[in-house]
C-alpha cells in the first residue's frame, strides 16, 4: 500500500512540477524576450522550445525520486528508472529538434526579407536525423541496461549495410554542402535543367531533394546529388546584372540585297539616326572613288571597281544607331546588330543587346517593340524579310501566272 501511494505521489509531483515549470517559463520569458538584442537568443527562447523544456521535468523527477518510494523492489526500481531515462533522452531529442526547427524558421524569415540567401533546411534535416539516431541508441541501451558503446560497436560491423541504405542521403548531404559553400544555388534562383525537365524558380532546398516550380506552375523534384553530378543553368547572374539579353536573328531575303542609288541615299538622309553615318560614309566612299579614278581612269567606269553603299549595310548601321538610341537598353553592355553567315533561310541580321530590366513581361515587351519597328522599316531600305512560301503564296503566284498567260 505504501509502495502504491509512493508511486502515485511521485507521478503527481512529476506532473505538478511540469505544470509549474511550464507556466513559469511561458509567463516570465516572453516578457523580456522581445527586449533581447541578439536574434539567436530570441530564437532559442521560442514558446515551443519552452514547452519542450517543461516536458523533460516529469521523467527527471521520476528517475531521481524513484529511490525514495518505500518497499519498492530493486528490479522494479531499476526498470522504472531506465524507462524514465529513456523518456528523458526522447524528450531531450525532441527539444533539440524544436531548436533546429526554430532556427530553420528564422532562416526562412530572413530569406523572405532578403537578408539571407542560404537555406539551412538540409543541415537541419540531417541534424534532426542524427539526433534521433543517437537518441534511439541511448534509449535502447538504457532499456536493455547495457552500455551504448555495445550497440555502437554492433553498428560499426553493419557500416557497409548502413552506407548502402543511406547512400542517397550521404550523397545528397555532400552535394548540399558543396552547393551552399560554393554559393552555386539558392532558394529563389531561376534554374534550368533540361535532363529532368526543370525550368523555373527554386522554392525549396531540402536534404534529399530540391523543388523547382516551373513556369507552367508544375513542380519538378530533383535529387540533390544530381545537381553536382549533372550540369544545370542558373540564371541568377542575369538577375543580379540588371540586364537581360536579347539575341534574336532577323532573316533578310538575300535576293533583295543590292546597291543604293543616289536618290535612295538622299531619301535615307532624311532619317535622323542615319544622317551622321551616311554623311561620313558617303564622304569616305567619294574620296576613295576619286582617288581610284585618278590612278586608273580606264577602269573607273566599271561599277565593280568602285565602292558603293548597300541597302543591307545601311540598314545594319540604322539598327545599330536605333539600338544605341533606345532608352530601355543597357549602353554599358554589349549592343550591336551583326551580320551572320547566309543560309538557306536568307541572310540573318542578329540583334544582340541587353534590356535595362530582367522582368519577364517588360523584357518581352521591349524585345517585341524593337523587332516590330525593325521589320516595319525594312521596305524603306528596299529589303524583304525571308519567309518560306505558304500555300497562299503559291495560289497568288498561280493566279498571276494564269493572268499573264491570258494576256498573251
Amino acid at each position: 500500500m505504501q509502495t502504491a501511494a509512493g508511486l502515485a505521489a511521485l507521478v503527481l509531483l512529476a506532473y505538478a512540477l511540469r505544470l509549474v515549470v511550464r507556466l513559469a517559463l511561458l509567463q516570465i520569458v516572453p516578457r523580456f524576450r522581445a527586449s533581447l538584442g541578439a536574434v539567436w537568443l530570441r530564437t532559442l527562447l521560442d514558446n515551443r522550445i519552452l514547452v519542450r523544456v517543461a516536458q523533460i521535468v516529469p521523467s527527471l523527477v521520476v528517475q531521481t525520486g524513484i529511490a525514495a518510494v518505500p518497499h519498492l523492489p530493486v528490479i522494479a526500481s531499476t526498470v522504472i528508472r531506465n524507462v524514465a531515462i529513456a523518456v528523458t533522452a526522447l524528450q531531450v531529442a525532441r527539444l533539440l529538434c524544436a531548436i533546429m526547427d526554430s532556427i530553420q524558421e528564422a532562416n526562412e524569415s530572413q530569406l523572405e526579407a532578403e537578408q539571407s540567401t542560404r537555406s539551412v533546411k538540409s543541415y537541419v534535416q540531417l541534424g534532426k536525423m542524427l539526433v534521433m539516431v543517437v537518441a534511439g541508441i541511448v534509449m535502447v541501451a538504457t532499456l536493455i541496461d547495457r552500455s551504448p558503446l555495445i550497440l555502437l560497436s554492433g553498428l560499426g560491423a553493419m557500416s557497409a549495410v548502413l552506407m548502402l541504405v543511406f547512400k542517397d542521403t550521404i550523397l545528397s548531404f555532400t552535394a548540399g554542402v558543396q552547393l551552399a559553400s560554393n554559393d552555386i544555388l539558392r532558394v529563389g534562383d531561376w534554374l534550368e535543367m533540361n535532363q529532368v525537365g526543370a525550368d523555373g524558380a527554386v522554392v525549396d532546398m531540402a536534404l534529399n531533394t530540391v523543388k523547382v516550380r516551373n513556369w507552367d506552375n508544375t513542380i519538378t523534384t530533383i535529387p540533390t546529388w544530381r545537381l553536382m553530378s549533372d550540369s544545370f543553368k542558373n540564371w541568377r547572374g542575369m538577375s543580379e546584372s540588371g540586364g537581360r539579353r536579347i539575341k534574336r536573328p532577323l532573316c533578310i531575303d538575300t535576293t533583295s540585297v543590292r546597291f543604293l542609288t543616289r536618290a535612295e541615299i538622299a531619301e535615307l538622309s532624311h532619317i535622323a539616326l542615319l544622317r551622321p553615318y551616311l554623311e561620313s560614309k558617303v564622304a569616305e566612299i567619294t574620296a576613295y572613288n576619286q582617288d581610284f579614278s585618278a590612278k586608273a581612269p580606264d577602269m573607273a567606269d566599271e561599277i565593280v571597281n568602285l565602292r558603293q553603299l548597300t541597302n543591307i549595310g545601311t540598314y545594319r548601321a540604322y539598327c545599330n544607331a536605333y539600338l544605341q538610341a533606345h532608352p530601355k537598353l543597357r549602353k554599358d553592355m554589349t549592343l550591336m546588330a551583326r551580320a551572320m553567315e547566309p543560309t538557306n533561310q536568307g541572310s540573318p541580321l542578329e540583334i544582340y543587346a541587353f534590356t535595362n530590366t530582367t522582368a519577364w513581361l517588360e523584357y518581352e515587351a521591349i524585345q517585341g517593340d524593337i523587332f516590330d519597328h525593325l521589320i516595319a522599316i525594312l521596305p524603306e531600305f528596299g529589303l524583304r524579310v525571308f519567309q518560306v512560301p505558304s500555300g497562299n503564296d503559291m495560289q497568288v503566284a498561280l493566279r498571276q501566272h494564269e493572268v499573264q498567260a491570258l494576256q498573251r
